[in-house]
């Protein structure tokens, strides 16, 4: 039941993901992108206390006075069932119970071991193509670190991720035609490389026959 239940929370979430990604409830997803987008921005520009200071300051002054008006009603005999404004917030249950955080924690590790075992593979050339792959995208990384700082990266990231399934939902029709190009065009480049490989690559030494290395022992004895 518990893990039906961690389940079921776990595809919740996601579909809530998915809702703002894609702009499905187009105010809440305004609010979400705008506030990210002004947060980063002001990490970008201060500390990352100081915004946070600043953040929790702006909330609890609109949390502050509603709760003291709705105070101010329960003591005017207005609000008779003490009725707290934010009670839905209160009551909602953000705890996880012993076997969601053991879960939760194996995800974690598994994460982090694969992590390491890539890159492990990838360090000590366990495939030639894959870790050829890899030293591209390191040498292109070194790049984007001398034009860019990671916050940048992270502030366009999260553009990227609110702005490119709306284009795609929009575009679908033209995006899948470019898409099926540009496969095309890297699975002809890969099989360029793999013949190319073979070519260079030298043929292995045919092992000699037993008939021919018995007659070479005769010939010695």
């Amino acid at each position: 039941m518990k893990e039906r239940k961690a389940s079921r929370t776990a595809v919740k979430m996601a579909n809530k993901l998915v809702d703002l990604v894609y702009w499905r409830k187009m105010r809440k997803t305004g609010v979400v992108f705008t506030g990210l987008v002004i947060g980063l921005a002001s990490v970008f520009q201060l500390s990352a206390i100081t915004v946070l200071s600043h953040v929790c300051l702006g909330v609890m002054c609109v949390t502050f006075p509603l709760r003291l008006y709705y105070k101010l009603l329960e003591l005017l005999r207005w609000n008779p069932g003490g009725e707290h404004p934010f009670q839905s917030y209160l009551d909602y249950d953000s705890s996880l119970t012993d076997k969601e955080t053991v879960m939760l924690v194996e995800e974690v590790v598994l994460l982090v071991a694969f992590a390491v075992t890539e890159i492990k593979r990838l360090l000590f050339i366990d495939s030639i193509i894959d870790s050829i792959k890899f030293v591209v995208l390191l040498y292109l990384l070194t790049y984007v670190g001398i034009l860019t700082n990671g916050l940048t990266l992270v502030i366009t990231a999260v553009i990227a991720l609110f702005s490119f399934p709306l284009l795609y939902k929009k575009q679908q029709v033209r995006i899948r035609r470019m898409l099926r190009t540009v496969k095309a065009f890297v699975k002809k480049m890969r099989s360029l490389c793999l013949s190319l490989f073979d070519r260079v690559r030298p043929s292995p030494v045919p092992a000699p026959a037993p008939a021919a290395a018995f007659k070479q022992k005769v010939k010695s004895k």
